[in-house]
């Protein structure tokens, strides 16, 4: 596998190596011992698999308690994937990093926990999985904002994206709950 760090600190963008010929193709999703290497040390506890269909914006979410790590990849179709720095702490506070990831480049993004996620799906339909390093959590699940100005994000729509109404209600990162 390719580790890529990203202007994050801590998010990686990862390529698997795959094994293709005329019956199909072969890669491992995850291997614990490659990403130790890579220094991403993560313990899953819950797998979670979201279909969608082109211009739902799912996020910005992330849980101000129980915070999770995320493992994330498209089975189906295509979507732009983004995390946002959430811990004040940190020199990128506030900042982003969006990546195209879909069934066709095998890309993988990890989002440890500090940070919000979300994606919009850009082909007709897109079958989303990740792996969480904390349970789903409801009372301490936020939602920042996806189109507020301060976090500067280049979503790739050519309309109103289609919201759940607790993703239309985000918080500005002004107002949002973020971590120390």
């Amino acid at each position: 596998m390719q580790f890529t760090p990203t202007a994050l600190p801590d998010v990686l963008l990862i390529e698997p190596r795959v094994f293709g010929d005329e019956r199909g193709f072969f890669f491992e999703s995850w291997n614990r011992r490659a990403f130790a290497a890579a220094g991403m040390n993560a313990d899953f506890v819950q797998d979670n698999h979201s279909r969608s269909a082109r211009g739902v914006l799912r996020g910005l979410h992330y849980q101000i308690q129980h915070a999770q790590g995320k493992l994330v990849r498209v089975i189906e179709g295509e979507v732009f994937d983004v995390a946002v720095d959430l811990r004040r702490s940190s020199p990128t506070f506030g900042q982003s990093v969006g990546y195209a990831l879909s069934a066709a480049n095998r890309r993988m993004l990890w989002i440890p926990p500090g940070f919000a996620h979300g994606f919009v799906v850009l082909s007709s339909q897109a079958d989303f999985l990740y792996k969480a390093t904390d349970y789903w959590h409801p009372e301490h699940e936020r939602t920042l904002l996806w189109n507020d100005p301060a976090l500067r994000i280049a979503w790739p729509l050519s309309g109103e994206p289609t919201l759940a109404a607790k993703d239309a209600a985000g918080r500005l990162l002004a107002d949002a709950d973020v971590y120390d």
